[in-house]
């Protein structure tokens, strides 16, 4: 019998192998969850969001009548907005300079022309939507 109880314990996992298990399945249930999130933040800007579609292409102007906010709120609103628009440009940044540095010539010459005319594309259909 001594013989099954070593066998017994041997399938089981250690206290420090249970640790990393667990510690591998909150880093990923917490990736996924931080990417749902950015998606949810992101996304909509990535395909030029609709006008009331989301709330997040609302004005400034039409958040403040909304929630009657005060001059200071709005100042406060305007900066958030800011700074997630000026991190929201630096991911994109990074993420075409990582892109690029994958690329051969002739692929960078055909992204770099893509980038332009989806970016041409989107002021036009910003400017019909009246952003």
């Amino acid at each position: 019998m001594p013989f099954e109880t070593e066998t017994a314990t041997a399938t089981l996992p250690r206290p420090a192998e249970r640790v990393a298990i667990v510690s591998l399945v909150l880093v990923f249930v917490c990736g996924i969850l931080l990417g749902a999130l950015a998606m949810s933040l992101i996304h909509p800007h990535l395909h030029g969001a609709q006008p009331g579609g989301d709330g997040m292409s609302m004005s400034v102007r039409e958040w403040k009548a909304q929630l009657d906010l005060t001059d200071e709120q709005e100042r406060q609103l305007r900066s958030v907005l800011d700074d997630f628009s000026r991190y929201y440009d630096n991911l994109l940044s990074d993420g075409n300079t990582r892109i690029l540095q994958i690329l051969n010539p002739e692929q960078r010459r055909k992204f770099e022309l893509m980038m332009a005319e989806h970016k041409a594309g989107r002021s036009s259909g910003a400017a019909l939507s009246g952003k």
